[in-house]
């Protein structure tokens, strides 16, 4: 588990091929800032861009770890098959403080960046968000976006899908790779976690609802 609060920026420095077909992973190289690996060991999670990965390998002098990355996982995320700036978070772990939300590290889906510009000191991002996730975002709820947790601001429905507007803080500009992001960005999203259980719950048939007795 996650909090979508992002305490260092990384970068993807190399991809290699984990074999030559399609259906083939690829293996990436990250490099980490300063000290972000001194407590970081194999097998451990790392969300990528908000994609919970596992740890491989590990180097905390060069800064470096590696990731193996399936083909499916290439397909279902955005950002994490060319080189450049990534948003790390390590796991969660139970005693600390739950900055943001309850985020899993499950990519639900993929947004466009349809605007990102300055409105005062704050930025202004909005994100369309495929039509099957746009029941989930509600006013003043979370959303995981590139691994930040965010709070949604205005929704507006279309045939298009919906589009969630986001007010950017200068501190999380400076401080993700989000402020990287232009018009026509892919992004990763996931959907609160709340959210997806109230939908289940409404959804389902009231008898497999029923405690046992």
């Amino acid at each position: 588990m996650f909090t979508g609060i992002i305490p260092g920026v990384g970068r993807i420095a190399a991809i290699h091929d984990l074999g030559s077909s399609l259906q083939h992973g690829k293996r990436l190289v990250i490099e980490a800032p300063a000290g972000y690996l001194d407590d970081v060991g194999l097998g451990d999670s790392i969300a990528l861009n908000g994609a919970c990965m596992t740890v491989t390998s590990v180097d905390p002098a060069l800064r470096q770890f590696t990731i193996d990355i399936s083909a499916e996982s290439l397909g279902k995320t955005a950002g994490l098959a060319e080189p450049g700036p990534i948003n790390l978070e390590k796991a969660l772990r139970a005693h600390d403080r739950l900055g943001g939300h309850i985020v899993s590290g499950h990519v639900d889906g993929i947004g466009t960046v349809t605007h990102f510009d300055r409105v005062g000191e704050s930025w202004e991002l909005r994100v369309m968000a495929p039509r099957a996730l746009g029941k989930y975002l509600a006013y003043k709820g979370s959303i995981t976006i590139n691994g930040v947790s965010l709070t949604v601001n205005r929704i507006a429905d279309g045939d298009a899908g919906t589009e969630a507007s986001i007010n950017l803080i200068p501190h999380t500009v400076e401080h993700t790779a989000l402020g990287r992001l232009a018009s026509g960005s892919l992004v990763n999203l996931e959907i609160d976690l709340i959210a997806r259980y109230v939908e289940r719950m409404l959804s389902a048939d009231p008898q497999l609802l029923k405690a046992p007795a």
